[in-house]
């Protein structure tokens, strides 16, 4: 959950490309170096590596990464997002949610999405919108911004 709460605040304070960013690591550090998401110092310690590369000496500390692993903040929000993705029937990922509605398996064969996407190319316009910007209060100017910086040295 913490990992999970840190994310979320990351992309509300700093922006999605830099949450983006952490999460890649993150899953690096979980997925292929093995290490618990649950080491909340070793946690704060990696984040801060990220961070500092790509913020600077606008980077927080570990000492404040810490303070917010620790804490509270962002729970709430965090447990309701479990409960709408639940509601659509979502319990494993990885799984893409396109135009806010339909939901594909990451697993799914590339033809699915080829599919989908060519009927929005079609259109011309995409139907719907993110669904989790409203449940983890991200605002409507940092879903416009997107996740993608121009340059990331991770």
């Amino acid at each position: 959950m913490a990992s999970h709460r840190l994310i979320q605040y990351l992309g509300k304070i700093y922006g999605l490309a830099v949450s983006e960013a952490v999460y890649d690591r993150l899953n690096v550090y979980y997925f292929v170096d093995g290490h618990s998401l649950n080491d909340k110092e070793r946690l704060a310690i990696v984040t801060c590596e990220v961070l500092e590369d790509i913020l600077g000496d606008k980077a927080p500390s570990e000492v404040e990464i810490l303070d917010f692993l620790n804490g509270d903040q962002g729970r709430e929000q965090i447990m309701r997002a479990l409960h709408a993705l639940n509601q659509l029937g979502i319990h494993s990922i990885p799984k893409f949610i396109i135009e806010g509605r339909t939901v594909v398996d990451g697993a799914a064969r590339s033809e699915t999405f080829v599919d989908i996407f060519r009927e929005i190319e079609a259109r011309g316009e995409v139907h719907g919108t993110a669904i989790l910007n409203d449940v983890l209060e991200v605002d409507e100017e940092t879903i416009q911004k997107g996740s993608h910086l121009p340059k990331l040295a991770i």
